[in-house]
């Protein structure tokens, strides 16, 4: 059976930078000393006010299609995932399938939060492997900066905006997709979350915007941080033992660019050499879905990832959701 290829990957991030020192001149109670040492973040970047998360996916998109040499209507089915759509209706996918002219393609959103990147692909592998589609486009995209509260240093100092993409395919030539595997545990939900927009908190009320309830909501960081490290490091090895992989075969963990501590304690739990771990956090901070996808499109452009290389992509997100896939390029 043909396995799952990857024709080429892209990524997107918004022109404006905002540092650690801007957020100081916000007037924040923060220093950049204080955001490094937590987080690893020293600049993000964010969004024209004309740049909606479709606008963001359609240049991904078009880089991916560009390095696969393919055209817009060559794809069959677009997967984005985000949990900062345009609209509630019609999705992102939908927008971008628009701006793309793509018009056989499919659409539809994933919503699975930082693992969004992950989930979209194990979609999108099924379809493939079941034959229904030929060629896939998966985005990940977020705005994730019109979702903060810029009076809350705890949150508003992780975010940023950007896309990345893959197109893939069946076949025996290029970046074989090994496996993918997803994670969820809805009871723990509540932890991660941003509770505005749904049917629980609409219509848009005064005392809604009050409440705060359209910013998102990190209930409890520290214990995200503990459960993110446990989940982290399980669907690594998981991954690694499903497909037979000791650890030290793995070239690059590309993880969700959550906090750089993070990775830090991934790896002392794992013993994997963090010279291993590809790191874009410092100049994008955490951007949900989209971290990962980026992070990947940048260590293939660079040159860091190389023929023959294993590359795992571990996840963790509100669902809370978490997973990985491994890639053998």
């Amino acid at each position: 059976m043909p396995s799952i290829r990857i024709l080429g990957t892209g990524s997107y991030v918004p022109s404006r930078v905002l540092t650690n020192f801007d957020l100081e001149e916000m007037g924040l109670d923060t220093s950049d000393e204080w955001i490094v040492k937590r987080t690893g973040i020293r600049e993000r970047r964010v969004a024209a006010d004309d740049e909606a998360t479709s606008d963001l996916a359609c240049h991904a998109a078009r880089n991916a299609l560009a390095r696969a040499g393919l055209e817009a209507a060559d794809i069959d089915l677009i997967i984005v995932a985000t949990i900062t759509p345009d609209t509630c209706c019609p999705s992102a996918a939908n927008w971008l399938q628009a701006k793309l002219d793509a018009p056989r393609a499919v659409t539809f959103d994933v919503t699975a939060a930082c693992s969004g990147f992950v989930f979209a692909l194990n979609v999108a592998e099924q379809y493939l492997k079941n034959e229904t589609y030929r060629t896939v486009l998966v985005v990940a995209a977020e705005v994730m900066t019109r979702t903060l509260n810029w009076k809350d240093r705890a949150t508003c100092i992780l975010w940023g905006d950007g896309a990345g993409a893959a197109l893939l395919t069946r076949g025996d030539q290029g970046p074989e997709i090994l496996s993918t595997h997803l994670h969820t545990d809805g009871a723990s939900g509540q932890d991660l979350l941003l509770p505005g927009g749904g049917s629980k908190t609409t219509p848009i009320t005064h005392e809604s915007v009050d409440q705060g309830r359209h910013f998102l909501d990190m209930v409890s960081a520290n214990m995200s941080f503990r459960v993110a490290v446990r989940h982290f490091s399980e669907c690594i090895q998981e991954a690694a033992e499903f497909n037979g992989i000791p650890l030290d075969a793995i070239r690059w963990i590309i993880p969700h660019q959550a906090n750089l501590r993070m990775f830090q304690a991934i790896s002392k739990s794992l013993k994997i050499p963090f010279e291993k771990f590809y790191v874009t956090i410092h100049k994008y901070g955490n951007i949900s879905s989209a971290s990962c996808a980026i992070s990947l499109d940048e260590a293939v452009r660079d040159g860091s990832i190389r023929s023959g290389d294993v590359v795992c992509l571990p996840v963790f997100g509100g669902g809370l959701t978490w997973g990985s896939a491994l890639i053998r390029w």
